[in-house]
């Protein structure tokens, strides 16, 4: 009986090794950052049997079986949707500037997704200012709404926003509503899903959490967008969940949370509606193609670089494409950037790319939340200071709650603003999407806000921050290591 219990324990470990030598074979033969494939198989390695269950949790980018055909089969109509926009003329790549042309030539390389000229954007930069415009522009929508969220948390402006859509649903508006299945969990777990489709309204929840598709797809796989698009000729983007921050995550420590959200119109408005279609589509299967937006020649007196491009990522999507478009923005400045994110987990390329700006003298400044609602991503994002404040980069910790705002402004004259955080989730796992602008009077307007935040924070002080105790030094190292999966 006894050697019958060797047997089996040898049995045991070489199952055990051989179960680590496959999923390390796994890891390494999947083409992704060298940082990323490291900090799994430490994992693996140090948390064995945990560590490769994690790892077939959350390891690959696995849409799961039935979305990822959709998303294939998908990738083609829009693609051709896209091709179409390069007709309008709207399109005028001879006008574009030295800065907005190369932006413009990778989208179009990479998915056929070009920049327009002739749109309107109004910075909204307070929570009652902007969800008391999008309440208004409902009450006043006369035949469709479309709104997609990371998340719809009850209380305060947020039920308001309830309100108007039920009444815009009874007066015969046609409402679809597309939620993240975790970011707005309290929502679904309240009374407003029962009382939106009775009303007529199509909601959805995205990405269902479930234990039972736990090895079917993803489960941190998030659908992080925000969009609104209002009878096709309204939009709404940026940072802001359909959240009154008086009401949401009260008991975090962190304070409210401070948005911004960009009011469109103007042809960017079917692109952003063409991509709330794909999320819906990839979902539920219903195929909803906005028409092509209605262009108009540009007259004389309009201004001559005026180009917005829309810039979708996530899977189904060109791999690596809003992390490119950071990329080529830092090293196209010439004077300054400045750059807002709630969080700050850069890839090897971005840390080079922000360092060697300040290096060649480049003013480069980043505003981070002081409190951050993710320990892991704060101890994380304080890994990378030292390195970036002997670059010369400023680093700015902001004391006026937890700075949520997603943007990036080169030098004063254009920008990038969106959903996307400089971290590795949503630059290659979430569904995001970032604008970039190329309009001097609307970056502006971000410029003063980015300053404005600026005047509310505490610099980062090099000599003081080298004096910090070697406790802290060593979680930031430990939670450094994990960066690549943050």
């Amino acid at each position: 009986m006894e050697q019958f219990y060797q047997v089996l324990t040898w049995i045991g470990i070489f199952a055990y090794w051989l179960l680590i030598a496959a999923v390390t074979v796994r890891v390494v033969f999947k083409r992704r950052a060298v940082g990323v494939s490291l900090a799994w198989m430490m994992i693996i390695y140090i948390v064995p049997i945990g560590g490769v269950i994690a790892y077939l949790l959350f390891g690959e980018l696995n849409l799961g079986k039935k979305r990822a055909e959709r998303a294939r089969e998908m990738f083609f109509p829009f693609q051709s949707w896209f091709q179409c926009l390069t007709d309008c003329p709207d399109h005028m790549p001879q006008k574009m500037s030295d800065v907005a042309k190369p932006i413009n030539d990778l989208c179009e390389n990479r998915f056929g997704l070009p920049g327009l000229v002739g749109n309107h954007l109004s910075l909204k930069s307070s929570t009652d200012e902007i969800l008391r415009a999008l309440i208004d522009d409902i009450n006043n929508a006369q035949h469709s709404i479309h709104l997609e969220f990371y998340i719809w948390y009850p209380g305060g402006l947020a039920d308001e926003v309830g309100v108007a859509l039920i009444k815009a649903a009874k007066r015969g508006i046609k409402i679809r509503v597309l939620l993240d299945s975790a970011g707005s969990m309290r929502f679904f777990r309240s009374h407003w899903p029962k009382l939106i489709r009775g009303a007529g309204i199509d909601l959805v929840e995205a990405l269902a959490v479930s234990p039972f598709r736990m090895f079917l797809r993803r489960l941190d796989l998030r659908q992080h967008r925000k969009i609104v698009v209002i009878d096709d000729n309204i939009a709404y983007t940026g940072s802001m969940n359909l959240v009154d921050p008086a009401f949401f995550k009260v008991d975090a420590g962190v304070g409210q949370w401070v948005d911004v959200m960009v009011r469109i119109s103007g042809p960017t408005v079917s692109v952003l509606n063409c991509i709330q279609a794909w999320d819906w589509e990839v979902e539920t299967g219903q195929r909803f193609l906005p028409p092509l937006p209605t262009c108009q020649i540009p007259t004389e007196d309009e201004p001559e670089y005026d180009t917005v491009q829309v810039i979708p990522s996530g899977p189904g999507m060109p791999d690596d494409i809003i992390h490119q478009v950071l990329l080529l923005s830092i090293y196209q400045a010439k004077k300054s950037i400045v750059i807002t994110t709630p969080y700050f987990v850069p890839s090897e390329h971005l840390l080079h790319a922000m360092k060697g700006a300040a290096e060649r003298n480049i003013d480069v400044h980043i505003v981070l939340p002081d409190k951050n609602d993710s320990t892991m991503v704060e101890w994380a994002s304080r890994s990378f200071f030292s390195d970036l404040l002997k670059s010369g980069v400023h680093i700015h910790r902001f004391h006026g709650g937890l700075l949520h705002t997603k943007s990036v402004v080169i030098d004063d004259t254009h920008c990038l603003i969106g959903t996307v955080n400089l971290d590795m989730r949503s630059l290659w796992l979430n569904f995001e999407v970032t604008m970039a602008v190329d309009n001097l009077e609307f970056t502006h307007k971000l410029s003063q806000l980015q300053q404005s935040y600026i005047a509310d924070s505490e610099p980062v002080d090099k000599e003081q921050w080298e004096k910090r105790s070697v406790r802290n030094k060593f979680g930031e190292r430990f939670f450094y290591m994990f960066s690549p999966l943050l």
